[in-house]
């Protein structure tokens, strides 16, 4: 399952990087200069170029790609074992029944000449 997860990433990435770029280089609806003086696209719902070009419908394609390798990683990525017991039967193992503290350090005594620091 990890191949296939690895898969779906690697097509996510290619698709948001696809993505990025055909929306970088398409031309913007109301981007010519006679637009800000009234003759720009016509009056319609999708402008004067018709309702998708081929850089509009392979970005609509890629997000499309993109949406469902999201949707598929987010299934992947909650995807448990079946188990028999309860989350908490599993940590009861890893916690050592006694803890061990280690024994204190025997204080050295400083050699002579030395500024003694009072302890806390």
């Amino acid at each position: 399952m990890s191949v296939l997860v690895n898969v779906i990433l690697g097509v996510q990435m290619l698709a948001a990087l696809g993505m990025i770029g055909l929306i970088l280089i398409q031309h913007g609806k109301g981007a010519d200069m006679g637009a800000a003086f009234g003759s720009g696209g016509s009056g319609s719902l999708f402008g004067a170029s018709g309702s998708a070009n081929f850089l509009s419908r392979t970005t609509a394609g890629l997000a499309a790609a993109f949406f469902v390798c999201t949707l598929a990683l987010a299934y992947f990525g909650n995807v448990r074992p079946a188990s028999s017991g309860s989350v908490l039967e599993g940590t009861a193992t890893a916690i050592p029944s006694a803890v061990t503290v280690p024994a204190p350090v025997p204080a050295v005594p400083a050699p002579e000449g030395a500024a003694q620091i009072p302890a806390k």
